[in-house]
């Protein structure tokens, strides 16, 4: 899968994005490190803002180099299966669908140079008036056409209410290693849903993994409740633990890093050789669930003085797999499966490789198998599926009546095994 395809997802122009595509978080700048979109105030929070109400996101991220940069960004409103819609900027927001990042700051006595620019939203110059998916771009000022990066975040209403719960799946194949997620929703009191095979989409998300989100099958409806339940759609494979690697300390290797060098303005970091833990027992550490937390050790000011390391990953293993790809997934390397987070075979190592550049702090990541030919990445190769492990399973429900213009995010609910 090339880099140069997600890039393509997003095509921007003076007016706007190409219509009809799906839109996921992408990087096209290499420059650009360290993207953190949360609640303001909520560290590690999940970009989900309630319609009317003081939440605000936080966006921030790292620009390689010493030379400070202007940029902005642009919000466009995006359908239940994250293609842009085709509709005017008023129907959703008040005030600029493009606005200037105004907050930045230069490293502080780091090798690696960089600045690290911050913007909150909404603000005074971009409210929100619609509920939805949206899609974030960030551009810089002198070449408005390019996209940088861009990040999808949400935005709810209270209109059903979700109840949600995680077990063990039917029957004894399988019970074991999965997980099934069964949802119950109901409407506000004095109202029903109508014809809800039609207008209403359920979405379940396993973690970050933008490869399990996956929208469900309704199974029947009972009085004015709908149930999400016993299909094959619903079934998670449990995966592990996350694994993790922790260099907030550049001096002393810790836990899964085996030794940190200093070349020239460089530092590089290997970790420990990564073990099959397919066939091991399921033991539970407490964990970020693929999410990552800057830190610098002996450092006031983590987010403009932590430095940049270069992290090595080795997969040991006899011959190489050919019938399909391992990747690193995590916050910290990203979701999708691109060339960035891919493992390479190295014949004279007799391993898989890879190569990160990421900011000092704790990282917590899995490594999944993806069969060529399918989009969903696999856990049990070398994670292991258990029904034990602890999960994040995101849902979210949206609507789209006659009377709506869009798909409106009308419930969400996070559910945790």
């Amino acid at each position: 899968m090339k880099k140069t395809l997600v890039a393509l997802v997003i095509l921007l122009s003076v007016s706007g994005i190409a219509f009809c595509q799906k839109v996921k978080d992408t990087v096209c700048n290499p420059a650009v490190k360290t993207i953190i979109l949360t609640r303001e105030g909520v560290e590690l929070s999940q970009p989900i803002l309630r319609l009317g109400s003081d939440d605000r996101l936080l966006l921030q991220f790292d620009v390689l180099g010493d030379e400070s940069r202007y940029y902005s960004y642009r919000i466009h409103h995006c359908s239940h299966d994250w293609q842009v819609d085709d509709i005017a900027v008023s129907e959703y927001l008040n005030g600029f669908e493009t606005s200037s990042i105004g907050n930045s700051r230069n490293s502080f006595t780091t090798r690696q140079p960089y600045v690290h620019y911050w913007e909150t939203i909404p603000n005074d110059m971009t409210t929100f008036n619609a509920s939805g998916n949206y899609l974030l771009t960030v551009f810089d000022d002198e070449e408005p056409d390019k996209v940088v990066f861009a990040r999808r975040f949400y935005v709810y209403e209270v209109q059903a209410n979700l109840q949600a719960e995680v077990g063990q799946v039917l029957g004894s194949e399988g019970k074991d290693r999965n997980q099934n997620v069964s949802v119950y929703v109901t409407p506000p009191k004095g109202q029903y849903f109508n014809n809800p095979t039609l207008y209403y989409h359920l979405y379940v998300r396993q973690n970050g993994r933008t490869d399990l989100c996956r929208e469900l099958p309704l199974h029947s409806v009972k009085g004015n409740e709908l149930h999400y339940k016993w299909k094959d759609e619903n079934v998670f494979g449990g995966g592990n633990v996350f694994r993790y690697f922790d260099i907030s300390n550049i001096n002393v290797p810790m836990y899964t890093t085996a030794r940190i060098e200093v070349f020239g303005d460089d530092y590089i970091a290997y970790l420990k050789p990564e073990e099959d833990r397919s066939r091991k027992n399921y033991v539970h550490r407490e964990g970020l669930n693929g999410q990552f937390k800057i830190s610098a050790e002996n450092r006031y000011d983590a987010t403009v003085e932590a430095d940049y390391v270069w992290v090595n990953f080795a997969i040991p293993m006899e011959v190489p797999r050919m019938d399909g790809l391992f990747y690193a997934v995590g916050d910290g390397m990203g979701w999708n499966f691109t060339d960035d987070n891919m493992f390479q075979w190295q014949p004279n190592m007799k391993a898989y490789t890879l190569r990160l550049r990421v900011k000092q702090g704790y990282y917590s990541y899995q490594i999944v198998f993806v069969p060529v030919g399918e989009r969903e990445g696999r856990t049990s190769t070398l994670e292991g599926d258990f029904f034990e492990a602890k999960n994040e399973y995101y849902l979210f429900l949206y609507q789209h009546t006659p009377a709506d213009r869009f798909d409106r995010l009308i419930g969400t609910v996070l559910v945790k095994s």
